[in-house]
């Protein structure tokens, strides 16, 4: 066991943004028995894939992610343009993502999905970032910090 050098503050609120944007979709889609099945099937899978690629390698995990969140990040930019065709109706957008981002409680899916895509595009950054330091031999976060403690000071 080593000090995680300031990565947990990190992940854990990317993990809750994520369940969120989870909880969000299954809010607008409301899918039905088998598609949560479905669902959860997925993401076991997928945990146990990710955990194990994380102990062999946790700079590929973390790139693999930042190209999955590029993948969203097209995926969603794609999904404005269906909403902005008119193929795909701009419903309201429903209250946990107006709580949850403080939108506007006139809101619209279009919305929601600007949200979202920002929140990947965080994500597929941190995530580059994070394995660009694992390369680097520059795990910690604080490494960056001024004297003070409160000044970023990258060193590149």
């Amino acid at each position: 066991m080593r000090h995680d050098g300031g990565w947990i503050g990190h992940l854990l609120h990317e993990a809750e943004n994520e369940r969120m944007h989870l909880m969000t979709w299954m809010e607008i889609s409301k899918p039905m028995l088998w598609e949560r099945a479905l669902i959860a099937t997925v993401q076991t899978g997928f945990f146990a894939v990710f955990s194990l690629l994380y102990m062999v390698s946790p700079r590929t995990a973390h790139r693999v992610v930042g190209y999955l969140e590029e993948e969203a990040v097209t995926s969603y930019t794609h999904f404005i343009g269906e909403i902005d065709a008119g193929r795909i109706e701009n419903v309201k957008a429903p209250e946990i993502a107006v709580a949850y981002w403080n939108l506007d409680p006139e809101s619209t899916l279009r919305d929601v999905v600007l949200a979202v895509r920002a929140d990947e595009a965080l994500h597929r950054d941190t995530n580059h970032h994070f394995s660009d330091r694992i390369r680097a031999k520059r795990e910690s976060l604080f490494e960056d910090m001024d004297t003070d403690g409160n000044k970023p000071h990258i060193k590149y």
